[in-house]
């Protein structure tokens, strides 16, 4: 009798915690499907569509085949892709040798090191927008070194490729510290006796860079690649503020093309969505081969 009504305490102890948690579970998966799914659901239907409002009527792939034809498109594209090829890999790799170098234990001010090279993500996308036009003003302070140094002054915000490459910089200074914060829980989670062990063995110091810590941090890379990814392909704030897309649209991003499609000409929200779900499939498969690659498992 005593083993029989302790089985029912248990049982019962077990039916509360199952009913906290979804207690807890079931008003942020509400509220996800609410402001995540539901739009997403609408916007695959919407690029579907053509018109607005009631008027609205079927239109099959016809806004698909309309992102095949559009130049704009394109040159937003290839502005992004190439944002994403460049800035990525520079991005990640100097986030690993930095966390590398900040996780010496023997290294004097080392916090007040790994908070400077973490704020600048904390800082307003606007306000360091700001700093960057003035930095690289006509008469800003790179100009002004590179007349000292003989190189001479450059129009950054007037040349395509000058202008592309300020918002390469003004990415790597922005979101270099956030990745590096990654890779130093990670680094700080490997035990210190494989790197004694293979000091013992005669390994050096790049030996242990390439053979211990690079393996060991593979999922945290892979994580921060995703994240890189999908943020990259994203990327609006920096086009709208720093550029404004220009010269021309030689630096407008697909985020920034689909807020002017949508708010700024003519409201074209069919096609924006359509443009949208573009960005969504994108993510999505870039997203996949980088764990497929990424998985070392078997």
């Amino acid at each position: 009798m005593a083993s029989t009504s302790n089985a029912k305490k248990k049982m019962s102890l077990q039916k509360k915690h199952n009913l906290i948690g979804w207690a807890f579970l079931i008003p942020a998966s509400l509220l996800i499907f609410v402001f995540c799914f539901y739009p997403m659901f609408q916007a695959i239907l919407l690029s579907f569509k053509k018109g607005m409002g009631a008027a609205q009527t079927w239109a099959g792939i016809a806004n698909y085949s309309r992102i095949l034809k559009d130049r704009t498109f394109k040159q937003c594209l290839f502005n992004t892709v190439f944002y994403f090829i460049i800035q990525v890999p520079v991005m990640l790799i100097l986030a690993l040798i930095l966390a590398q170098l900040l996780n010496d234990a023997t290294l004097r001010f080392k916090g007040l090191f790994r908070t400077m090279i973490f704020l600048p993500c904390a800082t307003s996308l606007v306000s360091y927008s700001m700093i960057f036009k003035s930095l690289f003003a006509p008469d800003g302070f790179v100009n002004m070194i590179l007349t000292k140094t003989g190189i001479g002054a450059v129009d950054w915000f007037q040349n395509a490729w000058a202008a592309r490459f300020v918002i390469i910089i003004a990415l790597v200074w922005r979101w270099t510290g956030y990745n590096m914060v990654f890779y130093l829980a990670g680094l700080q989670n490997i035990d210190q006796s494989i790197y004694e062990a293979s000091r013992i063995d005669g390994a050096t110091a790049f030996q242990q860079f390439f053979k211990i810590t690079i393996p060991l941090l593979k999922p945290t890379i892979l994580l921060t690649a995703i994240m890189s990814t999908s943020g990259t392909l994203q990327l609006f704030d920096e086009s709208v503020n720093l550029t404004a897309g220009g010269p021309g649209k030689s630096t407008m991003t697909l985020a920034h093309y689909i807020f002017n499609i949508s708010f700024v000409e003519t409201p074209k929200f069919n096609y924006a969505a359509a443009l949208s779900v573009f960005i969504l499939v994108s993510v999505a498969i870039l997203s996949a081969i980088q764990m497929k690659v990424g998985d070392s498992r078997d």
